[in-house]
């Protein structure tokens, strides 16, 4: 099976968080922090406002990953992250992906990053993943 991915192959992929993303996603996932779903909770905080599930904007590294770079088919494997700053409420963040290491032409390292619309990184990390069959 020969790779038609190579190393440099990159990917950015935007959406905007919206007050509906995020109480889906508290409801799908249970996780109900009033970080999230409290707005006077969170005036207290020192965001002073509601945050989104980081969990919740890593899903759009997986959706880049899944959808369009390296695509369908595309198998997480492993993913570390780590979360620089906070997304809040109508961020838009795009979530960016690059190949840095093939293996095997089956799994490639791949360099993971999200940024708001302001160019502030929110979140970075390396995945790991088990490339889709080549055509």
């Amino acid at each position: 099976m020969c790779s038609k991915y190579k190393v440099g192959d990159c990917y950015s992929f935007s959406k905007t968080i919206s007050e509906y993303d995020i109480y889906t996603y508290a409801g799908l996932s249970g996780d109900f922090n009033p970080m999230h779903i409290n707005l006077e909770y969170a005036k207290k905080s020192k965001f002073k406002k509601r945050i989104a599930h980081g969990m919740l904007v890593t899903g759009l590294i997986s959706a880049t990953l899944g959808m369009y770079m390296p695509g369908p088919g595309t198998i997480y494997l492993e993913q570390n992250l780590h979360f620089v700053s906070p997304v809040y409420f109508n961020d838009t963040i795009t979530a960016k992906v690059k190949i840095i290491e093939i293996l095997n032409n089956k799994v490639a390292k791949i360099e993971t990053s999200c940024f708001n619309q302001n160019g502030i990184e929110v979140i970075n990390g390396i995945a790991t993943v088990l490339l889709p069959i080549s055509k």
